[in-house]
C-alpha cells in the first residue's frame, strides 16, 4: 500500500481544480476600475495648469488594447458620461470622445490585430494627444480661451504614464480571472 501524501501536497491542485473566475468580478471590474480612474479630478492636487492626467481614459485604452473584446463599442457612452460629471469639460465631450476613441481602437483592432508594446504606446499616445487638444478645443468653443501650450505638461505627464496604467490592468485583469467560483 503507498504511502499517502503530507496534506500540504494534496492541497496544491485543489484549489485550481473545477474553478472558474466569477463572472460578476470578471464583468464589473473593468467598468469600476475606468470608473474609478474618472474620479481623478478630485484628487486634492493644486496647479495653475492641468498635470493631472486623465486616468479613466488611460485606462480605458489599457483594457481595449489588453482585452479588445471586453468592453462593447457603445461602452464610450455611458463611461465617458460618468467622466464628464467629473471632468470639469463641457457635458459631452468626454461621450463624443470616448465613442470616437472606442471605435478607432475597434477599427484598429480588425486591422492589426497582432501589436507589440512599442505599437500600443505609440496609438495611446495618439488617441491621448487627440483627447487633449480635441477636449481643449471643445472647452475654447464653450467659452474658455486656453492656448495650446497649457496642455504640454499634462500631454508629457499622460504619455509617460501610460504604460504604468497598462501594467495597472494588467495586475486586475489577472486577479479578475482569479478561479474564485466552485463549478
Amino acid at each position: 500500500m503507498p504511502t499517502p501524501l503530507p496534506r500540504q501536497l494534496q492541497q496544491i491542485g485543489r484549489q485550481r481544480i473545477n474553478r472558474a473566475p466569477s463572472p460578476v468580478i470578471a464583468v464589473t471590474l473593468p467598468w469600476v476600475l475606468v470608473m474609478l480612474g474618472s474620479l481623478s479630478p478630485l484628487l486634492p492636487m493644486i496647479a495653475s495648469a492641468p498635470v493631472v492626467p486623465p486616468f479613466g481614459f488611460l485606462l480605458l485604452i489599457g483594457w481595449q488594447q489588453l482585452r479588445p473584446g471586453l468592453f462593447p463599442v457603445w461602452a464610450g457612452l455611458p463611461l465617458g458620461l460618468f467622466d464628464d460629471l467629473f471632468s470639469g469639460q463641457p457635458f459631452g465631450s468626454a461621450v463624443l470622445l470616448w465613442s470616437a476613441t472606442m471605435i478607432g481602437l475597434d477599427v484598429l483592432e480588425v486591422r492589426f490585430p497582432w501589436r507589440g508594446f512599442w505599437i500600443n504606446w505609440l496609438v495611446a499616445g495618439a488617441l491621448i494627444t487627440v483627447y487633449l487638444m480635441l477636449g481643449l478645443a471643445l472647452s475654447n468653443v464653450a467659452g474658455g480661451h486656453a492656448p495650446l501650450a497649457v496642455l504640454l505638461p499634462q500631454l508629457v505627464v499622460s504619455i509617460l504614464t501610460y504604460p504604468l496604467a497598462a501594467r495597472l490592468v494588467g495586475l486586475f485583469d489577472r486577479l479578475r480571472l482569479v478561479p474564485l467560483k466552485a463549478v
